[in-house]
């Protein structure tokens, strides 16, 4: 049963029929090149969101941003995974490998799946307080929380995520999916009925959830400015997080991500751009951020 118009459009000015984007950018503290990457995108106009990695090495340089930009519209990345062989990062809630936070080398696992395997909820729900609350006394206003890797989307982690952004009068990252659209997005038939009865539950509340995620992915070989016209031409009507990972060009980010370091600094590049910014005002999409939405939430508290 396809959901009828989100009341998120409306309440933002916007006609059912509307296409709008929130411009994303994750990713923000992984690497140094992601910091004046985004200050750059933001003052553009592209971009008009982001969110930071709060255990990761970079995050003091994305608070002292936040501090001299009080209006930058930065979430929470939400982060239980360290997915590099030779950059790594850890818990910043707990040193205790009981938590399931932890690999063999005291660092986040590698992977989506051992979190969801090992991590106990409590710790999760921990580690995921932690970071927000980190970011909100570095100075950060925070916009959004939302999650790296998708780590948080699990029904044994959702209900904290959740409660967390409902804690912080946050707008959490969240499609307002049914039960075909989670199956389809690769959810087992179980979870896709939790996920689209959660949907009805939070929109009910008045929560603000997304129509569609989206994004420019980082193993995509395609031209990233072709591939950025196609993903705006292809923005279906309704509200639309799209991903995208961009970076300056430099020697710690070829080292740090030696797979992806091309298609981010490609995402800075295009991003920044005449030619793209041109090309989406020619596509009648709206952009808007975080902040607007976030404002929705706290509106209502």
């Amino acid at each position: 049963m396809t959901r009828s118009p989100n009341p998120v459009l409306r309440r933002l000015g916007f006609g059912p029929t509307d296409r709008v984007a929130i411009v994303h950018a994750d990713d923000l503290g992984m690497a140094q090149g992601s910091v004046p990457a985004f200050e750059e995108l933001a003052a553009f106009g592209i971009v008009s969101s982001g969110s930071v990695m709060v255990p990761c090495p970079w995050f003091p340089a994305v608070a002292d941003f936040c501090r001299r930009h009080p209006q930058a519209d930065v979430g929470v990345h939400l982060t239980l995974t360290s997915e590099w062989d030779s950059y790594r990062w850890g818990p910043i809630s707990t040193r205790e490998a009981a938590s399931g936070l932890l690999d063999d080398e005291g660092y986040f696992p590698r992977t989506v799946a051992e979190v969801q395997a090992q991590a106990r909820v409590e710790a999760v729900a921990a580690e995921m307080e932690a970071q927000v609350a980190r970011a909100l006394a570095a100075g950060i206003d925070v916009t959004h929380v939302d999650t790296h890797m998708g780590t948080v989307a699990a029904p044994q982690f959702i209900p904290a995520y959740i409660q967390l952004a409902t804690a912080h009068g946050l707008p959490p990252m969240v499609p307002r999916y049914d039960e075909q659209q989670w199956l389809e997005f690769g959810l087992d038939a179980g979870t896709a009925a939790l996920a689209s009865g959660l949907v009805e539950g939070l929109e009910a509340m008045g929560v603000p959830l997304l129509d569609h995620l989206t994004g420019l992915h980082l193993n995509d070989e395609t031209d990233r400015l072709d591939l950025a016209r196609a993903t705006f031409d292809a923005l279906p009507a309704g509200l639309t997080h799209l991903i995208i990972h961009p970076a300056k060009d430099t020697p710690e980010l070829r080292a740090a991500t030696p797979t992806t370091w091309r298609a981010r600094a490609a995402d800075y590049q295009v991003f920044g751009s005449e030619e793209l910014r041109a090309y989406v005002r020619s596509t009648g999409v709206q952009i808007v951020g975080y902040r607007a939405v976030r404002d929705l939430v706290q509106s209502m508290r």
